[in-house]
């Protein structure tokens, strides 16, 4: 069911489970995302799959379900032909679908949606999200971020999830281009270690968000899962915020293949180490599917 209270309202009492990779679910499901729009191909072509695999993922357990409009721009759209009329629609289309899997779901907890917003790299589709650094001013990143995120903004998610930010530059422009849409967010970076993947401090990097009022939680993604246990303890300490974590599989990505390798560290006994530690949106990115999210949901709900 869709919920009545906020997910910071939430927060505040207690952990909330996030889901898992969305393109592994759909690759799963057979569908083939080697294109430049990657699983944002779907809300073209096949947007049925994209409810089916949020629903997968509620089933699972999951509490949000984060959109698929993480590789949804105004640019990569038009590279297809497709106009900035109906991107906006694909945009909007994104937060709505994962809307009617919460009311498919049979679940008598609260659901929220969180809608996608990946960073400047994943348009360019070459792997930039993991190095950051684009060559790119603030204003410019700011300028590139601002229509997409108003869109969204417009389609009444519950959150902006502002994720996978390789680089603090990225972050001050995202933090700038949220401001004043009446649509809370998060913010989590991609990092390696104890910085940011363009190599900034993670203190320094999290900080930013320290004073926005716009962001209700603060945290990583897309990262190993052993990064995960001291940038909860960065991110709480410098922010004061509810801290998000929601780590690859482990597997590393192979930008020239386009395919994974290498074997999932990820355990329930380092998802009960996060929860213990104070993360209170726990989840997974690329190659956490339902079967793992269902083991995080038993960890922070019933403390497996």
């Amino acid at each position: 069911m869709t919920s009545d209270t906020s997910l910071a309202q939430a927060l505040s009492t207690g952990p909330v489970v996030l889901d898992g990779g969305m393109s592994n679910q759909l690759e799963s499901a057979g569908h083939d995302l080697s294109d430049e729009l990657w699983s944002a191909r779907l809300l073209t072509e096949r947007p049925e799959a994209i409810t089916e695999a949020h629903l997968a993922y509620f089933e699972a357990g999951a509490d949000v379900a984060i959109t698929a409009s993480y590789q949804a721009t105004f640019e990569g759209f038009a590279r297809r032909g497709i106009s900035r009329e109906r991107a906006a629609e694909l945009l909007a289309l994104s937060v709505e679908l994962a809307r009617e899997a919460a009311r498919r779901a049979k679940a008598e907890r609260p659901l929220w949606v969180a809608a996608s917003v990946g960073p400047y790299g994943a348009m360019l589709a070459d792997g930039s999200e993991y190095r950051g650094r684009y060559g790119l001013t603030v204003d410019e990143l700011e300028r590139f971020h601002r229509p997409r995120l108003e869109v969204l903004a417009a389609a009444a998610p519950d959150v902006l999830a502002l994720e996978t930010v390789p680089d603090a530059d990225e972050a001050k422009a995202l933090l700038r281009a949220v401001r004043g849409l009446g649509v809370p967010a998060w913010l989590s970076y991609s990092v390696t270690g104890d910085r940011t993947r363009a190599g900034q401090p993670l203190e320094e990097a999290f900080a930013l968000a320290a004073e926005a009022e716009e962001i209700i939680a603060v945290g990583v993604n897309c990262c190993a899962p052993e990064d995960v246990d001291g940038a909860i303890r960065t991110a709480a300490r410098v922010t004061g915020k509810p801290v998000v974590v929601y780590p690859n599989s482990g597997e590393s990505w192979d930008a020239e293949s386009r395919s994974w390798r290498g074997e999932s560290r990820f355990t329930p006994a380092q998802v009960r180490g996060w929860r213990e530690a104070g993360a209170r949106l726990i989840g997974g990115c690329c190659r956490v599917g339902p079967g793992a999210v269902s083991g995080i949901s038993g960890v922070v709900r019933r403390g497996d």
